[in-house]
């Protein structure tokens, strides 16, 4: 089976049984500021978990690109990836977990030709303060799985959220791969990481809603929401033990096979691994619709942190020129036709590609001198601490490894403690930025969260009103105190401009107009002029929502009623996001 043929038929099975599908979302969050890139299908659809009405109704499917940060260090094993596609089906207050549990069965071994056998699953175990899911493990049993296919894990395996201190969470049942490996001791299960069982599917269960008080209650709409990652079911289905053997990394594996003209070997096989892998993530989060560059903060830092590994592990295998493209290339042709953004955005990414390699270069010679100066000050044994060597990675870009590597040819060591204690630092701050998250994450409904993002939307339209329709959205994000709105502009502000963007917000704010929501077609929404990604292909319905004389955006977030109940708008900061993005930190009095 191919790729397509997964998407196609999981997408096929869920719309046959009443599902609507949906869009693949941007790999930057608009609804979940706690995560730098969206991580899961559910980020998207946080406004309607919550229990916004989505306008293609309460059962949905997609397929969703998804970017995972604290896999990094994991990727070259057979089974982590940065970059990754799930398979998500979703029930806004509609069916549960007896419907929810049959669907994933029935496609796994009647679709899929699965043996039940090889299927094993895990549900929550209850703890002091809510009970155990036989619910579930009921349903699995009557499905046909043995008592020995099912194992009960406590919160830290089976459960789900809350994505802040309070709102909706419950258990959830994961469904696992036996791979045939003898089991690594007594209590060997799914829990395990010895590899026998290989998680392919998440069962999400949202019926509880837990309050400030740390009580739980339960929800009076329940939730269900569900992801299968692509990767690691097509690798089963293919008989293969590693993501890497599959059609989604052969093409660029061979392509990187010939340009370098080496081997692929047990020595090389790691190297090899990354490069690709990383390939991938860089060419997608490159290409997505929100044009993110390298720099040294936020999502722009791990889009940077992956080229350069993957220059440096390319100059390890002894390739000096700059095959980078060339291998992005490949992914561009193979995935074009399931991301159109990819085709829509290929120069772009080729041009950033080639940028960053430059710049890179050009720190790389004065890096080795600077490094060269640091070592040189120390005697054979001695150590390098961890500023340093932190100092290294963050001006001139020089990963851990390659400053290892240097140090090891003088038998110097490095304080590895100390430069990760820096490097949790600097990423910390680094996170501050995307994360600052809504008073009681995700379920944070609340009048200021809306009163906040309907701003966004005021201040777009002024935006783009004073500086021209050249300006788009590229990023927001909202805290209890303030928000804050990226945007397309090369340049700074005036305070001139500034102050006429904040008046006429001020205006809008002072005129008390209604903040009008109607569901319509996308071709419908383009045609009146609704700001949104039209590069990408949207439902069959969409919100948007318009402040008249003002906004009239395609969005899915919680809104005022009216834009006289913001108050007082001001804007605090206007600065630098990143090449080509200005960053606007304003506040409502």
């Amino acid at each position: 089976m191919t790729a397509q043929e997964l998407r196609r038929m999981y997408a096929e099975f869920f719309k046959e049984r009443g599902h609507k599908e949906i869009a693949s979302a941007s790999l930057l969050p608009d609804n979940d500021p706690t995560v730098l890139f969206t991580t899961a299908g559910m980020h998207p659809l946080v406004p309607y978990l919550l229990g916004e009405k989505h306008p293609l109704g309460s059962k949905l499917v997609n397929i969703q690109k998804c970017v995972r940060t604290c896999d990094i260090d994991e990727v070259g094993d057979d089974t982590h990836l940065t970059f990754f596609e799930m398979l998500g089906n979703w029930s806004l207050g509609d069916y549960f977990k007896e419907e929810a549990i049959s669907f994933s069965f029935e496609f796994l071994t009647s679709k899929l030709q699965i043996p039940a056998s090889k299927i094993a699953v895990t549900v929550f175990a209850g703890d002091e303060e809510l009970p155990a899911d036989e619910e579930a493990a009921s349903i699995w049993i009557k499905k046909g799985l043995g008592k020995n296919q099912i194992f009960y894990y406590g919160k830290e395996e089976n459960w789900w959220g809350p994505a802040g201190q309070t709102g909706p969470c419950g258990p959830d049942t994961e469904i696992f791969y036996d791979m045939g490996k003898e089991p690594c001791s007594s209590d060997c299960g799914p829990a395990c990481s010895c590899g026998k069982y290989v998680e392919i599917w998440n069962n999400v269960f949202m019926q509880y809603n837990k309050e400030r008080d740390g009580s739980y209650h339960p929800l009076p709409r329940k939730n269900i929401d569900t992801g299968m990652g692509l990767e690691r079911i097509l690798t089963i289905l293919d008989g293969k033990d590693n993501v890497y053997e599959t059609e989604l990394f052969i093409p660029v594996m061979d392509r990187l096979k010939f340009l370098s003209q080496i081997p692929y070997s047990k020595d090389t096989k790691g190297i090899f691994r990354i490069i690709c892998e990383h390939t991938r993530a860089m060419t997608f989060i490159l290409g997505d619709s929100k044009k993110i560059t390298p720099s040294n903060t936020e999502q722009g830092y791990i889009l940077r942190r992956l080229i350069r590994r993957t220059i440096r592990l390319l100059q390890k295998l002894g390739i000096k020129e700059n095959i980078l493209c060339e291998l992005s290339q490949v992914i561009l042709v193979q995935y074009r036709e399931s991301y159109p953004e990819l085709k829509e955005n290929s120069r772009f990414i080729l041009e950033q590609l080639n940028k960053e390699y430059e710049l890179f270069q050009k720190t790389l010679d004065s890096g080795l001198k600077k490094a060269e100066q640091y070592l040189s000050g120390l005697k054979k044994e001695e150590t390098l601490n961890g500023r340093l060597a932190f100092k290294l990675y963050d001006t001139f870009g020089f990963p851990i490894e390659f400053t290892m590597e240097l140090a090891k040819e003088k038998g110097i060591q490095i304080d590895i403690q100390g430069f990760y204690e820096k490097l949790k630092e600097h990423q910390d701050k680094s996170r501050k930025g995307a994360e600052g998250k809504f008073k009681g994450g995700l379920a944070d409904s609340s009048r200021q969260t809306a009163r906040l993002h309907t701003a966004t939307h005021l201040l777009n339209g002024a935006l783009r009103r004073i500086l021209g329709d050249s300006v788009y959205q590229r990023g927001s994000n909202i805290t209890s105190e303030r928000l804050r709105f990226d945007f397309s502009f090369e340049r700074k502000m005036t305070p001139e401009e500034l102050q006429k963007v904040a008046e006429l917000v001020n205006h809008a704010i002072a005129s008390n107009l209604d903040v009008l929501c109607e569901e319509t077609t996308p071709e419908k929404a383009r045609k009146e002029g609704a700001i949104g990604i039209f590069d990408s292909k949207y439902g069959e319905k969409v919100k948007v929502y318009t402040i008249p004389g003002y906004s009239k955006e395609i969005c899915g977030g919680p809104h005022a009623a009216a834009t006289g109940e913001l108050g007082h708008f001001t804007i605090i900061k206007e600065e630098a996001s990143s090449s080509g993005v200005r960053r606007i930190k304003a506040i409502l009095d």
